[in-house]
């Protein structure tokens, strides 16, 4: 047990160690880049590569060259990345877990309405500062100016639309711009609508709903993968807690079974530890 949990660490880490190079590389890459959706996941690319640096290397040297000390930094390290983890999978399923849309008369696709996501997420996105910057990331995209350039009025009718599409690329459905019917009570997103292509309905609520509707379904797809995540973490820390056992037994002569040795060179506290042993054995 003891070379196989020492092992498997020391592979498992020089694999996280290996694949955090792209990880860094990406990020840096990214900053290189004059596009903000780009610039916008910069910072949470480096911090991730560099902390699975960090730790990868701590856990690698401790597991292979028998080193107490960077393998406790790497189980502390690990399980404070563990307790992150979980509650950022139970918070992402909290704040995710209304919205889905309202079916549109008539109409392939869905509409979105602000109100019905949580608040948490609706005051994230009224903030300007987060707003500007995602509203120029669905600008760089073109997505709106794909369906105008292609689409046909008969196509609003017959063809699904994404969440961003339905509440970005349009007014909502239910806007009348006649005459008659201006005076009317309407959404208020009827009166934010402008055909200008850089305006459009970017500054719509429903606009706003598209985007966290976008949000959530893909938190759910990726909630899978932080599940599978941090089951594997887990059982990871389990190994690492074998080998640090294992490492700490390596260096003094703590028992190992009954044939154990005593080292030529052993720890500091090894002196203290043999005189404790001693008295309690002449007490009892």
């Amino acid at each position: 047990m003891y070379r196989f949990s020492n092992t498997v660490i020391g592979f498992l880490n020089l694999f996280t160690l290996l694949a955090s190079i792209p990880i860094i590389g990406a990020g840096l890459w990214m900053a290189r880049s004059s596009t903000t959706c780009e610039n916008f996941l910069q910072t949470p690319l480096l911090v991730i590569g560099f902390v699975v640096l960090v730790v990868s290397l701590a856990g690698f040297i401790g597991a292979c060259f028998h080193v107490a000390c960077a393998l406790w930094l790497y189980l502390v390290v690990m399980l404070f990345l563990i307790a992150a983890l979980m509650g950022l999978t139970i918070f992402g399923f909290g704040v995710t877990s209304k919205g889905g849309g309202v079916e549109v008369p008539g109409r392939v696709y869905k509409e979105y309405l602000l109100q019905d996501y949580s608040p948490w997420l609706r005051k994230r996105i009224q903030d300007p500062r987060y707003w500007n910057t995602i509203r120029s990331c669905i600008l760089g995209s073109k997505t709106c100016e794909k369906i105008a350039s292609s689409w046909t009025p008969l196509d609003y009718m017959q063809r699904d639309m994404s969440p961003i599409q339905s509440g970005c690329c349009k007014p909502p459905t239910a806007c009348t711009y006649n005459v008659a019917t201006m005076m009317m009570s309407q959404d208020p997103d009827c009166y934010r609508w402008n055909n200008a292509p850089n305006l459009l309905c970017y500054e719509c609520d429903s606009c706003k709903a598209g985007v966290l509707e976008d949000i959530r379904r893909n938190w759910h797809k990726l909630s899978v993968l932080t599940v599978t995540m941090l089951v594997l973490l887990i059982g990871i820390y389990s190994i690492g807690c074998c080998a640090f056992r294992n490492t700490r037994r390596a260096e003094t002569d703590y028992p190992y079974g009954e044939n154990r040795m005593t080292k030529v060179r052993p720890r500091w506290d090894y002196h203290w530890w043999r005189w404790l042993r001693d008295r309690r054995e002449q007490l009892y």
